[in-house]
């Protein structure tokens, strides 16, 4: 459904250490960029996500009640973004990681706020 994703950052390295750690617990490569406007890219066959400074020159914020939520594999993926994400100056937020069961089955499930204050998660489905 999506191509894309992107946050804007006021700490655009902070952010890119964040999201090397964190994405990198989930397979990714780090990022590439910066790219001509200042931003940071990871990128899979099924989509990107980017962080940079808003280009309209206003100061970065986050989406109250927006969640970017990333695939991972397994269960043990979910726990080390949380671990590799909170090492690299990302918050715990929520309950701690580990196993929900709701509307949509079981799931395992991590949240973080980035440095910028995005709130992101990790999530494996089984199955």
């Amino acid at each position: 459904m999506f191509t894309h994703i992107t946050v804007g950052a006021n700490d655009v390295e902070a952010s890119r250490t964040f999201y090397d750690a964190a994405l990198g617990a989930l397979g990714l490569e780090p990022a590439s960029g910066p790219d001509p406007k200042g931003r940071y890219w990871w990128r899979t066959a099924r989509g990107a996500f980017a962080v940079g400074k808003p280009i309209d020159g206003d100061p970065a914020c986050h989406a109250n009640g927006g969640t970017i939520g990333f695939a991972a594999k397994t269960p043990e993926m979910v726990q080390a973004f949380h671990d590799a994400g909170v090492a690299a100056g990302g918050k715990a937020i929520e309950d701690p990681p580990g196993e929900r069961n709701g509307p949509f089955g079981t799931l395992n499930l991590a949240y973080l706020r980035d440095p910028s204050g995005n709130k992101v998660c990790a999530v494996h489905r089984p199955g």
